[in-house]
């Protein structure tokens, strides 16, 4: 490999981490990299017993940039799926929720009793924003907390002549949300190593990360065929236009969502873009007409039940 300078600078060109996954990362000789990175992300080493295909594994011209997937099973039996997205899709959440339920049904026959149940992991890298929060790693899992004690539940149940505890987390799905472009920092853990090659595709020559080696080895992009290349580069540009399809619709969207906003106080979506317009345009009108009303002296009380805004917004 050719290197030079600092040992933090790569010359060596890696192949993006999407279609590893939809391309390189299911054949077994290449688990390494996969094991690796559900390592570092869910904390625990990870083992792939196999790979499981779905309905949503698809190769087609129309899947190309939107998303890929894939689910593993590792030596605790347990299913995860790993979802890479590169454009907003208005439904992601729901489709995150889908292919979580598809998954669990898929995976226990009809007939068997409901402690076949697998335990899901759900891993989505987004290249994209999805709103506010400042962290770029999100986690969510489900427990149940006593409304008025704090306390979490912890369910018994009896198996096999004995007594077993259970808490919710143990069975019920977790989901990790990937926010790649919020990632502006100098990459210290194996982690955070991750997420900047998720974002920049450098991994550095000395990196002890799990699957980061391994990567290094088997993800080089002119160890691939002349064919595969042409085709990872069209992959690329398909990405790059949709990105900026999106931009020009969110920017016209947001444009017509202000002046809308600020006229009627409400707009008519169009698209994603229009959509984040018409947010963006009724927050601007809502907090004009309330700077109207208070310059002509109307009770901050009446300000708040026309304009729907808190009595901190409006002073």
């Amino acid at each position: 490999m050719k290197e030079k300078g600092s040992s933090m600078e790569q010359v060596d060109r890696y192949i993006r981490f999407d279609w590893a996954i939809k391309r390189l990362l299911r054949q077994k000789a290449n688990f390494g990299v996969l094991e690796g990175f559900l390592t570092v992300f869910l904390g625990e080493e990870v083992k792939i017993i196999e790979i499981l295909e779905s309905e949503s594994n698809q190769q087609t011209a129309d899947d190309k940039f939107n998303r890929v997937d894939i689910k593993a099973k590792n030596d605790k039996n347990e299913i995860i799926i790993i979802e890479v997205q590169n454009t907003r899709e208005l439904y992601y959440l729901e489709r995150i929720l889908y292919g979580v339920a598809k998954a669990i049904t898929e995976h226990i026959s009809l007939g068997e009793r409901y402690y076949e149940v697998k335990k899901i992991y759900s891993i989505s890298i987004l290249y994209f924003d999805i709103g506010k929060g400042d962290d770029y790693l999100y986690h969510g899992q489900n427990n149940f907390i006593g409304v008025h004690t704090n306390d979490r539940l912890e369910v018994t149940t009896k198996e096999k002549d004995a007594l077993v505890h259970k808490l919710p987390a143990e069975i019920f799905p977790e989901y990790f949300l990937i926010r790649v472009n919020e990632f502006n920092k100098v990459a210290v853990t194996p982690l955070e190593e991750w997420v900047e090659y998720l974002k920049t595709g450098c991994i550095r020559p000395d990196t002890k990360a799990p699957g980061l080696k391994e990567a290094r080895e088997k993800l080089v992009y002119y160890n691939m065929s002349k064919a595969e290349r042409q085709a990872y580069d069209e992959h690329l540009s398909a990405i790059m236009i949709q990105n900026d399809v999106l931009d020009g619709a969110k920017l016209e969207g947001r444009m017509e969502g202000r002046m809308e906003g600020r006229m009627e106080g409400r707009a008519e979506g169009r698209a994603e873009g229009r959509a984040e317009g018409r947010a963006e345009g009724l927050a601007e009108g809502r907090m004009e007409v309330a700077r109207n009303m208070k310059k002509l002296g109307v009770p901050v009380e009446i300000i708040m039940q026309s304009t729907g805004l808190s009595e901190k917004d409006i002073e």
